[in-house]
């Protein structure tokens, strides 16, 4: 699957795209290898989102995650803060086993 930008969120504070992920951390769990990041957040922006994707510019926008809020999330006028999950081989939002 690609991103596209088509239907993504809009708002005040927030760019087309998204953010880019930084803080980037690779470790091992027992056996299974997990990627880590800083949580992205968009500050003074006003934003509904059920979800988002993280997907690779570098290769075509290929869709290398997808996250589930569970419900809306609304930031208004504040800051807008996507906590991913925690960096464990049962939790991390990149893992190989």
């Amino acid at each position: 699957t690609v991103n596209s930008t088509s239907g993504e969120v809009s708002g005040t504070g927030y760019t087309a795209g998204g953010a880019k992920l930084t803080g980037y951390a690779a470790s091992l769990d027992g056996d299974t290898a997990i990627l880590d990041f800083a949580d992205p957040s968009w500050a003074n922006s006003t934003i509904t989102a059920r979800g988002g994707v993280i997907y690779d510019a570098t290769d075509g926008n290929k869709v290398r995650a997808v996250l589930d809020f569970g419900a809306d999330v609304t930031s208004t006028n504040g800051t807008f803060t996507v906590q991913l999950p925690a960096p464990a081989a049962a939790t991390a939002v990149i893992r190989i086993a």
